[in-house]
């Protein structure tokens, strides 16, 4: 089995679930944070032989992790394995200076804020408690505490938001000078609040995501910021120095790398298994209490699917994917018709056959990509 380099961490935790939220959360249960945290670092023991003796990255994701009480938090962040990059998911309003100690000391090097909006009236839409001003002292707190490396994560569609809203978004954003940016449009997932109340106002406002999609790239790229995935940008040339800003762990996912996930709902790729682990809390920690492992669910991947992925994934980036490795899902007839529309770029060098969405492909995104699958 090879050893995996990647390694995602789940805390669930967080003081008030948003409507829009479909991620695996449990809201307070302050009295649950140590025993989830005996649990966790249990799984990791179990885990640990998947690991490599050097991991590139580490995510702990939520959730938000930074909800999770400091000791319990404290004792995650010292059980960690060392690694080139590891990040913390914060919400705003639980950054404190002593928090953005806490995670220095314990080798956090980079933290990405959940911020969505600046504007009052889309956080109240979005049922985000923190403000404006919580995101502003949240990037002072943890510039003062060192931290050289912040991303914002940042919404655009959301109901009621305006062209001039989004264009005071991302300026507010590039204003706070993050080494990274990531920009979503926002979904009503089934089974959220968000689906049912507000599902028919992103549906009449969908004609504008295009020109939405568009001012965020032309906002950020002309701030000096790298398009270099779908959704996610990063500080380029002089601004960024010698610093390669990308976000190392998602490039993990994005270049089809295997992956170790714990925690509840946390999901795995190792090798030819991708292993999920159930959502239920009492579960998780009945099992690891138990010394066992937590209840999930395994698949298998077979070549043809992990290929169908790793095309997918890889025409998200700025890079080339190599044509050999993806051969089994791609469709040849496809990908002639789009090269010559001006979607796709194939070239030959060193690695064979390579091919990489244009500019315009790229803004069609999920279009030109499932043409070019061989269904």
């Amino acid at each position: 089995m090879a050893a995996v380099r990647h390694l995602y961490v789940h805390l669930p935790f967080c003081a008030h679930r948003c409507g829009y939220c479909d991620f695996v959360t449990v809201v307070g249960r302050e009295d649950t944070h140590g025993r989830y945290v005996d649990a966790l670092l249990r799984e990791l023991e179990l885990e640990r032989g998947v690991l490599a003796a050097e991991v590139e990255t580490v995510f702990v994701g939520g959730g938000t992790p930074t909800f999770t009480a400091a000791r319990a938090l404290e004792r995650v962040l010292a059980a960690l394995p060392a690694a080139k990059e590891v990040t913390v998911e914060a919400n705003p309003e639980t950054v404190t200076p002593a928090l953005a100690e806490l995670l220095l000391r314990h080798g956090v090097n980079r933290v990405s804020l959940g911020v969505q909006s600046f504007q009052s009236h889309l956080l109240s839409v979005l049922e985000r408690r923190a403000t404006p001003d919580d995101v502003r002292r949240a990037v002072v707190a943890l510039r003062a505490a060192g931290f050289g490396n912040l991303s914002l994560d940042l919404l655009y569609g959301i109901p009621g938001q305006t062209p001039a809203d989004l264009e005071r978004d991302l300026a507010e954003a590039v204003e706070l000078e993050p080494e990274h940016l990531s920009c979503y449009e926002l979904e009503a997932k089934p089974g959220t609040r968000f689906a049912v109340a507000r599902g028919a106002d992103l549906e009449r406002q969908a004609d504008a995501m295009e020109g939405y999609f568009e001012l965020v790239v032309d906002v950020f790229t002309a701030a000096g910021y790298r398009w270099y995935e779908t959704a996610n940008f990063c500080l380029d040339g002089e601004r960024a120095g010698a610093r390669d800003l990308r976000a190392r762990h998602n490039l993990g996912y994005w270049r089809g790398s295997d992956y170790l996930g714990l925690g509840i709902g946390a999901v795995s790729t190792v090798g030819c298994e991708r292993r999920k682990n159930l959502p239920s809390l009492g579960r998780y920690v009945s099992a690891l209490a138990a010394d066992e492992r937590p209840p999930r669910e395994v698949e298998h991947l077979d070549d043809a699917t992990r290929a169908c992925e790793r095309l997918l994934l890889g025409l998200r980036l700025d890079e080339p994917v190599v044509v050999a490795d993806v051969r089994d899902a791609l469709d040849l007839e496809a990908l002639g018709r789009l090269a010559a529309g001006g979607l796709v770029r194939r070239y030959v060098n060193g690695s064979g056959e390579e091919i990489l969405l244009t500019e315009r492909g790229r803004f069609l995104g999920g279009a030109v990509t499932a043409e070019l699958l061989a269904l």
